[in-house]
């Protein structure tokens, strides 16, 4: 079972400047509606090798809408990366830090992979 982060938690992490990555997996558009600062869109369906075989920072937090979809992402995260992976406790919904809108950070991956 993946461990949970609350939004208290990570934003302490964040604010300590700790090694640690947010991925967002939801869609683009929503993500541009509004996302973590400095977070990364990596929707679930682009997760494949060309994902797990890059560097990881030593703490990765998996967000979504509201912490459903992001335990399923984290555990497969975890098992494929070197890394502590945990999922946002209520998604980005319960994030009541700090929000960019626009789309930087996300991915360009080219080609999915489905899971």
């Amino acid at each position: 079972m993946v461990a949970e982060t609350t939004p208290d938690e990570l934003r302490e992490r964040l604010a300590d400047d700790e090694d640690i990555a947010v991925v967002d997996i939801r869609d683009p558009s929503s993500y541009a509606s509004g996302h973590i600062p400095d977070s990364e869109n990596l929707p679930a369906a682009t997760l494949g090798p060309e994902v797990f075989d890059r560097e990881w920072p030593a703490e990765v937090v998996v967000s979504c809408y509201v912490g459903k979809s992001s335990k399923q992402v984290a555990s497969v995260l975890d098992s494929n990366v070197d890394a502590d992976v945990s999922s946002l406790r209520g998604g980005f919904d319960a994030w009541d830090g700090a929000v960019e809108d626009g789309s930087e950070g996300e991915a360009d991956l080219g080609p999915t992979s489905p899971f």
